[in-house]
């Protein structure tokens, strides 16, 4: 997310064209970024709300009041930046419907590659009154919440996916709506044999996990690595319904940053290569080197990735021994021992 769109949401109370939260007016701010600055007659109290573990700390840091899910309600205004997914924009816009006052304030912010322009067009519809204004390439738009909002939160809230009639996903996870290929391709190359204890790095909404346990029956156990909040909640349900006595753990963390308490002899990993909409192979390359360092000696990395990311350099670096297990037109699976 560009620290540009900050600037937009904020924009409209800059200005002054909308009147700032007064003291003791409490603020919701959904998908909530930390490098915000706030105007300079903006006295409210802003709850903020961030299932992404790296921008959930960053948030720490700046020591706001935040949290990975939405509570409480009765809010005077909720603030909503919006992300790259269509079903994840609405849905907040859903949240702030359900949480604040009748008449409270609501501003939208997004960039274009966000999807502004078709969401404001489509709340313009709705007749709701409010303005827009863009700013910093981007549109911020408001509108003040309406008494009866029923059927708007109906179509606006998330949608659950059922994946192959046995996974639970929601919009804003990755591949949500199928299993991703590159998952499938790593997924038929699990071992059947293995016996100690497993990490699924990056772990989604918890299909690797979920192989690997199928495939190998004698595993000792899985535990489960995951930045993203929702995902993880999803994960733990699916391994709950489709591997109910695999014991397994869960942990919301940000790999890039934050080491794993214990070693493991097999680690999974289909790694996350971009942040925003370009593909950023550090990304990949510092799970990676996380996962080495989570290996217990003699340990193994198994990996998909893009046939076009370049993480040969660092398996070469990280592991005593790699190799490439296959690929197809799109993937590659790759292998590293400790």
């Amino acid at each position: 997310m560009s620290r540009d769109t900050l600037k937009t949401l904020f924009h409209p109370f800059d200005t002054g064209v909308v009147p700032a939260p007064g003291e003791g007016e409490r603020v919701l701010f959904l998908g909530a970024e930390a490098g915000y600055r706030l105007p300079a007659e903006f006295f409210g109290s802003i709850t903020a709300v961030q299932a992404s573990k790296p921008l959930y700390k960053a948030l720490e840091a700046a020591k706001a009041a935040v949290a990975p899910v939405v509570e409480g309600e009765d809010y005077d205004a909720a603030l909503i930046l919006c992300g790259k997914h269509k079903g994840e924009n609405e849905d907040r816009i859903a949240e702030a419907l359900k949480r604040v006052k009748v008449g409270g304030l609501i501003v939208v912010a997004g960039g274009k590659d966000d999807g502004i322009q078709s969401l404001r067009k489509r709340v313009n519809q709705l007749g709701w009154g409010g303005d827009s204004l863009p700013k910093y390439h981007g549109i911020a738009f408001w509108f003040g919440r309406p008494e009866d909002a029923t059927d708007v939160i109906a179509k606006f809230s998330k949608k659950p996916a059922r994946v192959e009639g046995r996974f639970d996903a929601a919009p804003g996870m990755f591949s949500h709506e199928k299993i991703d290929a590159g998952s499938e391709l790593l997924a038929s190359r699990l071992p059947d044999d293995f016996k100690g204890h497993a990490a699924d790095f990056g772990a989604g909404w918890g299909y690797l996990s979920v192989m690997l346990a199928e495939k190998a029956p004698n595993l000792k156990g899985i535990d489960l690595f995951e930045a993203d909040y929702h995902s993880l909640e999803a994960a733990r349900a699916n391994l709950k319904a489709n591997c109910p006595n695999v014991p397994t753990r869960f942990f919301w963390q940000d790999l890039t940053s934050e080491e794993t308490r214990d070693k493991y002899d097999l680690i999974v990993m289909n790694p996350p290569f971009h942040e925003t909409q370009a593909a950023d192979p550090a990304l990949g390359v510092a799970m990676i080197k996380a996962a080495a360092k989570a290996l217990k000696i003699g340990g193994r990395l198994m990996l998909v990735a893009n046939r076009g990311l370049p993480y040969e350099p660092v398996m070469t670096e990280t592991f005593k021994e790699w190799g490439e297990t296959c690929r197809n037109a799109r993937f590659k699976v790759l292998w590293g021992k400790r």
